[in-house]
């Protein structure tokens, strides 16, 4: 039979389809925390660094996770690698203030000038 047989072609490309639709979703997460929320407008991130601690007081940057040792020795090269004046920093509203208050002040040593802190918009009932 010199024929190809393209039904086994499109099944197959039909599962492939399927397995990325579905699996696409999942490799958008970042690291999941609970921002605290106010009343103020929420930012959108632009190309900038964004660095995370969760309410284990576990450091991210981005989605890359870094022991504080780490997170304050290379974290100054990074801002320079990246040549970005601006960082977002993102904190679980049950993180332990002090784990915030000292990444935070390891990116104002690094000579970054603009820090947004970022939150959930707060629900409001009237």
């Amino acid at each position: 039979m010199g024929e190809v047989n393209l039904v086994n072609l499109v099944d197959l490309a039909f599962v492939l389809l399927i397995i990325f639709m579905i699996t696409a979703p999942l490799l958008q997460g970042g690291v999941e925390i609970e921002l605290p929320r106010t009343a103020s407008r929420p930012i959108t991130p632009r190309e900038s660094i964004i660095v995370t601690v969760d309410r284990a007081g576990r450091i991210f940057i981005d989605r890359t996770e870094v022991s504080y040792a780490e997170f304050q020795a290379s974290f100054r090269a990074l801002v320079a690698r990246r040549a970005t004046s601006s960082v977002y920093l993102r904190g679980d509203r049950r993180a332990q203030y002090g784990d915030v208050v000292r990444v935070l002040a390891i990116i104002r040593e690094s000579g970054v000038t603009n820090v947004g802190v970022t939150t959930e918009e707060e629900d409001v009932r009237r």
